[in-house]
């Protein structure tokens, strides 16, 4: 029976006292905005959204909502929020997954709630600080000259632009430079030279510091948002402005990435090219020429000037040798970790291999340990003489960064060796398609988020399209030990799914362990493909999966006039934009592609998801955590690998039916969904549609009767 949109799956508690009235906010969400969107209609589970999150603020709750698409969730946030902010004047963090939604909620929906509520609302979008250009990076890159043209160009074509840009933002750039030159000029936290620079009255980032601290209402990204709260809990406090100013008031968008997030945040890692960058920040040298910081700091330095200014090199021999043996080691180090972890391309470290790591690679990881700390000590030779000099020079900032980075490293190469007494974190070595990565990963984010973020702020409110299972969900980010109330809601999509979306499902379908299975999904892709004529995006779980799908009809497809896109042949947001563009075009995709994706319309009239998006069992943090379950007494795969696999299904299904209007067929070329136990918990995640379940044929055919009726 098709769910109206009017329902919750708890009874939001009315009459509440606090600054909030959420009748009248549901009244100009119905008057005021209405009138400024002129195509509005009414949902009730926005409505219901809006009231549950002003219970939120009222009462100091922990919520966390699910809102199908179409329920208008931003607006049902922004609203309490704002009236909040400028009631109580506290303020409010509103943290999102993405930069892209943060500009749209900063640039398009805000303005829109300051006019429905008729105030002024001081809110800033804050991104990361190395998003923005800092000028005295610039100004000492430019000092020093390059021998490559190219960029010269373009740190002049910067210079130029940072005259007459309003932010100094990255995203303002119509021609962005490479990366490793942004790197070299954007604003840092190691290199700030903070009350003492010489461009603090125009720096760009302390005027979004000071505009941030004035303003009542952050739009920010889960990332920042974790900076900001990490540092609080290593000791900064919870008074002043840290990464961000403080509120005890968040809204977490996007909520069931935060887990994702966090992790990223926590997570270490090194890489040859990584050392190699910050070597050549330090000293660099071709057949003309020396550059590099240690060069510039001795031209300063009264004992380098003395004893080497008749040289021929600025710095003594012992100190550019230790570049050369440093380089040699971390290329050592890789070599050995590509025979440790052979075609996979992924290697955990595991006690069962440990006479491997102990004999060949751990030597390896020591010597380039203290080859980095000889650097350091280098450096500290430089920084000790100016500080006795009393040398404010922008170059030793620099230093000190530099310093910074090649410490962490070196102490990630001992984290590395001693990984046997490290039960918090999991450690491996993980190829990609340009270098050779060393990460590690704390296993268990929950205590870290609810000490950071539930246990010290007033009230959180989480929302998402996908939180149910909502116990997952609590459990995973630590909001159901945060020992306050937790409250939960589901808020339907307002969109027909019953009848504007089928859900296909071929029954003679191989198992995906099976051989012949991607033989099938290289088939039946063509196949629906040639029948939705395009406007359709193939998601796989694999990159490997991808290519031999796209390589076994591409060609045919395009012969037909309708073009192809992998994943892999342009950035993500080219590749969304030439497939938003072309109506008829396919766009084969795997991973982040499962969710952001939104093509409402004609553009999009078949989501297939050729296998249940469970993470692959080789995945290190993965496994780790799965390990860590077992160990506590519980099923990994009913506790961890099931609800997050739901989740991310979810998420794919949810890419098709973007709009009222909207129509359309997902086909899922895995039969587990319909013949395994745990195919029902897929299954009873989705709205209702219609089904379609039959051969392969059948499901060729039943797609093309819905979508040419």
């Amino acid at each position: 029976m098709h769910r109206e949109d009017t329902s919750t799956a708890v009874t939001i508690r009315e009459n509440r006292e606090g600054p909030l009235d959420a009748e009248s906010l549901c009244a100009i969400l119905e008057d005021s905005v209405s009138q400024s969107l002129g195509s509005y209609e009414k949902r009730g589970a926005q409505l219901d959204l809006v009231r549950f999150m002003a219970d939120a603020f009222n009462n100091d709750l922990i919520a966390a909502a699910e809102a199908g698409t179409g329920v208008g969730k931003s607006f049902a946030y922004l609203l309490p929020a704002a009236e909040f902010s400028a009631k109580t004047d506290e303020r409010v963090i509103v943290s999102t997954a993405t930069i892209t939604l943060q500009d749209q909620l900063y640039r398009k929906d805000i303005p829109l709630i300051a006019k429905a509520l008729d105030r002024d609302l001081k809110a800033v979008l804050v991104k990361g600080r190395g998003n923005y250009l800092c000028l005295r990076r610039l100004e000492d890159s430019l000092r020093e000259a390059s021998l490559d043209r190219e960029e010269n160009d373009a740190l002049a074509a910067l210079a130029r632009w940072s005259s007459s840009s309003a932010e100094g933002s990255f995203s303002e750039l119509e021609h962005p430079p490479p990366d490793a030159l942004w790197a070299r000029v954007c604003s840092e936290s190691d290199s700030c030279m903070s009350f003492q620079c010489p461009h603090k009255a125009e720096c760009f980032y302390f005027r979004l510091r000071q505009r941030a601290e004035e303003a009542r209402l952050l739009v920010v990204n889960h990332h920042l948002l974790f900076a900001d709260l990490s540092a609080r809990m290593r000791g900064a406090g919870y008074e002043t402005q840290v990464v961000l100013p403080f509120a005890s008031r968040i809204i977490l968008d996007e909520a069931h990435t935060i887990e994702g997030a966090a992790t990223a945040f926590f997570s270490d890692e090194w890489s040859r090219f990584s050392i190699q960058r910050n070597s050549t920040r330090l000293y660099r040298k071709n057949r003309f020429s020396e550059s590099g910081l240690l060069i510039r700091a001795a031209a300063f330095l009264p004992s380098f000037v003395k004893k080497n200014n008749a040289s021929k090199s600025v710095l003594p021999k012992k100190i550019t040798g230790l570049f050369k043996k440093t380089a040699e080691w971390a290329e050592k180090a890789e070599a050995a970790a590509l025979s440790y972890y052979g075609e996979e391309g992924i290697g955990r470290l595991v006690p069962a291999r440990d006479e491997f790591l102990v004999k060949e690679l751990f030597p390896l990881l020591e010597a380039l340990r203290g080859s980095l700390h000889k650097i350091n000590e280098t450096i500290q030779t430089f920084l000790d003489e100016a500080e006795e000099e009393n040398i404010q020079e922008n170059t030793i900032w620099e230093l000190k960064a530099v310093r910074g980075r090649l410490l962490k490293t070196a102490d990630l190469c001992a984290a590395f060796i001693d990984y046997r007494n490290d039960s918090e974190r999991v450690f491996w070595i993980e190829k990609t398609e340009t270098s050779i990565h060393w990460k590690a990963a704390p296993v268990d984010l929950a205590p870290l988020l609810k000490e950071a973020l539930f246990d010290a702020s007033s009230t959180v409110a989480a929302v998402s399209a996908t939180l149910v299972p909502f116990e997952y969900w609590s459990r995973r980010t630590g909001a159901l030990s945060a020992g306050r109330e937790l409250v939960t809601a589901f808020f339907p999509s307002p969109f027909p799914f019953y009848k504007n979306a089928l859900l296909a499902v071929p029954d003679d379908a191989p198992l995906p362990g099976e051989a012949s299975y991607q033989d099938f999904v290289d088939t039946a892709v063509k196949d629906l493909l040639c029948t939705s004529c395009g406007s359709a995006l193939v998601l796989f779980t694999s990159y490997r999966s991808l290519q031999s799908a796209y390589a076994a009809c591409a060609e045919d497809l395009e012969a037909a006039g309708i073009p192809c896109f992998k994943q892999g042949d342009a950035d993500r947001s080219r590749l969304l934009s030439l497939f938003l563009e072309q109506k008829e075009s396919v766009l084969f995709a795997t991973d982040s592609f499962w969710e952001g994706v939104d093509a409402p319309g004609e553009t999009l009239r078949m989501v297939i998801l050729c296998r249940l998006p469970f993470r692959t069992p080789k995945d290190p943090i993965y496994e780790a955590r799965r390990e860590k379950l077992e160990a506590q007494g519980l099923n990994s795969f009913t506790e961890y690998s099931l609800p997050e696999a739901v989740m991310k299904f979810k998420q794919g299904f949810g890419r098709l039916i973007r709009g009222k209007t909207d129509y359309g067929a997902v086909v899922v070329l895995d039969r587990r969904i319909i013949s395994m136990w745990y195919g029902r918990a897929f299954l009873q995640a989705l709205p209702e549609t219609k089904t379609l379940i039959g051969n392969h044929d059948e499901v060729v055919r039943g797609v093309e009767r819905f979508l040419f009726p």
